[in-house]
């Protein structure tokens, strides 16, 4: 759907990529033995993949719902906005546009200096900051 093509495949790894000869966009899938995976820590939660803007994700709304897929419709996410969708698989798959990007509400000096948030998480700042750990 998304026209990733396979360009390697060896030892249980296959990596695809959207454009051809770029790493950037590729999606690396290796086999691996052990039970099945359950939701939690060290588990995938879902696969994101970029779109430029609101009209290239309005497009792939439209392929989604073509090829039958049930999907949350365009998420405004305060600093993207998104579209999610399970696979036939389970995976979920999160396209999303760059912008307006996290200068949103902050200059590109300040990113990094305090922890912004979306206005829709600002009743869990003290929540969301207590549980955080400081970087070295």
């Amino acid at each position: 759907m998304f026209g990733y093509v396979e360009v390697s495949y060896s030892n249980k790894v296959a990596i695809y990529q959207s454009v051809a000869g770029q790493v950037f966009g590729e999606i690396v899938v290796k086999q691996q033995e052990g039970p099945s995976e359950k939701p939690g820590r060290g588990s995938i939660h879902h696969l994101a993949i970029r779109v430029k803007n609101e009209d290239e994700l309005s497009y792939w709304e439209e392929v989604v719902k073509e090829r039958g897929f049930q999907s949350t419709g365009i998420v405004d996410r305060f600093y993207f906005k998104s579209l999610y969708f399970r696979e036939s698989n389970g995976i979920l798959i999160e396209i999303a546009t760059d912008g307006p990007g996290f200068t949103a509400d902050s200059t590109v000096e300040e990113l990094g200096k305090k922890l912004d948030l979306p206005p829709f998480l600002e009743e869990k700042r003290a929540e969301i900051e207590a549980k955080l750990v400081p970087l070295d």
